[in-house]
């Protein structure tokens, strides 16, 4: 089980980690890049973008930001793992919440771009883009700060458990140091008592 909650901790912050960056990288490089390049230019490298990244690679990363942390989140239900799920319960919320900034906004301004159709064939252009760019760089700037938080709580989830793990080791560590005896291979008080009890 222990290994389990570890597994499923660690995919629920690689995933977020990963779009966290992808959104990142949105914001950061290629968005600015298009921002100056022509109207149909822009469009037409938008439209590619949607098309190829709806791709395996991207949706397990994408749907785990939410399903790992479920799954982890599930895992550490327990009295003696409260202070970790509480860790992985804000990371969830927060991925919940990102994740429906994606899907309530950014994807319905993608299909509205597809659905202009071809740019070679689009009347006007710069009212296509004006109806797409901006509010889709806001909302992609929103989503990437969202996921950054919750990987952000989900690497202190990680600290927590390494942190709860530690208390259970050295815990029984102790217990095993006095059932043995002060010293490795001091025997133990029932063994003096033995040799009495068979007179």
């Amino acid at each position: 089980m222990t290994a389990g909650r570890i597994i499923a901790l660690a995919l629920a912050t690689l995933a977020t980690g990963l779009i966290a960056g992808l959104f990142y990288g949105y914001a950061n490089s290629v968005m600015p890049a298009l921002n100056q390049t022509d109207d149909r230019t822009m469009i037409d490298v938008m439209q590619k973008i949607n098309v190829v990244i709806i791709n395996p690679v991207f949706m397990i990363g994408f749907l785990g930001t939410v399903g790992f942390t479920i799954l982890a989140a599930a895992l550490h239900l327990g009295k003696d793992q409260r202070t970790v799920l509480i860790w992985i319960g804000v990371a969830l919320v927060i991925n919940v919440i990102a994740f429906a900034v994606t899907s309530g906004l950014n994807v319905p301004l993608n299909d509205q771009l597809m659905a202009a159709g071809d740019p070679a064939q689009i009347g006007d252009l710069a009212a296509v883009r004006a109806d797409f760019e901006s509010s889709w760089v806001r909302w992609n700037i929103v989503r990437a700060v969202l996921h950054t938080l919750a990987f952000v709580v989900l690497c202190g989830a990680l600290f927590a458990s390494g942190v709860q793990q530690g208390k259970v080791n050295a815990a029984s560590g102790s217990a095993a140091s006095a059932t043995q005896g002060q010293f490795p291979g001091q025997p133990s008080a029932q063994s003096y008592q033995q040799p009495y009890q068979q007179r």
